[in-house]
């Protein structure tokens, strides 16, 4: 049994998979690391340079690889990775992130450091060392009107029309929030038994709210800790099918809350969900625009 479990979720990921594996042996020294790998049926050579990682025989380093038929969406793949898992910690990692030397390990003390905290996240950056907007509030009904608009990118520092995204908070600042973003989530053994997997019914988008919001409820507090920051290539999957990630993320936003708002249901047949996304995707679109003419004129 390893000392930790990494699960990443690869689709078409061959321009960052390989500095992702080889950050993550000195990222924790002298510990036993199986990373879990599974591929949502990749077109590029993605699979080729997972294969090339895992023949290089690391010491204390084991890679189980599972090539799905077909793009089987994140959730699934993480599910699939969480079956394969049996570490006292896990990682759910994105392959587009490379982590520091030691950063695994002190992020695992601050883990142990209290049984109540029961998922660690780092600060995440950009490769030209700017930090990223990582920590989230967990959204509230008016978000989904702020958001789709785009009020959050033109206020983008208001607690109220980008509160959920947290512009007003100091991500230099080590805080226990809601919600860190997906791409880096360590957790410990018993917080995945209590808490089980990842709801698939948010295939891409909103599974990793869903997780930190049900972690919460069963007791555990989740720690942002900008002790240690690690480089994330953000939205190099997304960017690659822009629109109907849009799309994806809207809906999952709205079933989001389908599933937690008892009661009011929103009363949207399917057909109107569909027209109402694309209009508010309309207004996104313009509401970006608006904000980067703003962002020029600055």
């Amino acid at each position: 049994m390893a000392f930790l479990d990494v699960v990443i979720v690869t689709y078409n990921s061959e321009d960052v998979i390989l500095p992702c594996l080889s950050s993550l042996p000195p990222s924790l020294p002298h510990r036993s690391i199986k990373i879990i790998i599974i591929d949502n049926n990749s077109c590029d050579a993605t699979n080729e340079k997972i294969r090339s990682f895992s023949q290089a025989n690391l010491e204390n380093i084991e890679t189980v690889f599972l090539e799905n038929a077909g793009n089987e969406k994140f959730t699934r793949g993480i599910n699939q990775g969480v079956v394969q898992s049996d570490a006292e910690f896990v990682l759910f990692l994105n392959p587009d992130t490379v982590l520091p030397e030691t950063g695994l390990q002190r992020l695992i003390e601050i883990l142990q450091e209290d049984e109540k905290t029961g998922v660690v996240a780092p600060q995440l950056r950009n490769r030209n060392g700017g930090i990223q907007s990582s920590c989230r509030r967990l959204p509230q009904r008016r978000d989904v009107l702020f958001h789709a608009l785009g009020f959050n990118l033109v206020f983008a520092q208001s607690r109220i029309y980008n509160g959920w995204k947290m512009g007003d908070f100091d991500h230099r600042i080590p805080c226990f929030v809601a919600q860190p973003q997906g791409a880096f989530l360590l957790t410990k053994r018993a917080v995945l038994q209590d808490v089980g997997k990842f709801d698939e019914q948010f295939p891409l988008f909103f599974s990793d709210v869903d997780w930190c919001r049900r972690v919460l409820q069963a007791g555990y507090r989740i720690r942002f800790s900008p002790e240690v920051a690690v480089f994330h290539h953000q939205g190099q999957a997304v960017n690659t099918h822009r629109t109907s990630s849009i799309f994806s993320s809207h809906k999952s936003f709205i079933r989001y809350f389908w599933k937690y708002e008892t009661g009011i249901q929103w009363f949207i047949p399917n057909s109107a969900v569909t027209l109402l996304l694309i209009i508010l995707g309309i207004f996104r679109c313009f509401a970006a625009a608006v904000h980067s003419l703003i962002g020029k004129r600055c």
